[in-house]
């Protein structure tokens, strides 16, 4: 198999609360929720990329943000 990359396109919305369940995924024992090791390499790829594209992640009103963002994306589904 190739290296190439693959290319996800996400909304700001979609991104924030992604980012959010991450760094709580990550704040848990992983071995736990994801029995695959190597998963975890993507998981931090993803998590890391998403830190560096959301300033808003240090925010002082990021739970506003984060949770204003929850509630359209519950709507939209």
């Amino acid at each position: 198999m190739s290296d190439s990359q693959v290319t996800i396109k996400l909304t700001s919305d979609e991104a924030l609360v992604l980012s959010h369940w991450l760094e709580k995924l990550q704040m848990t024992d992983l071995s736990r929720v994801v029995d695959d090791q190597a998963v975890w390499a993507p998981i931090h790829r993803i998590a890391g990329t998403l830190d560096k594209a959301l300033p808003v992640l240090f925010a002082s009103n990021y739970h506003q943000q984060l949770e204003a963002a929850s509630q359209r994306l519950r709507s939209e589904g």
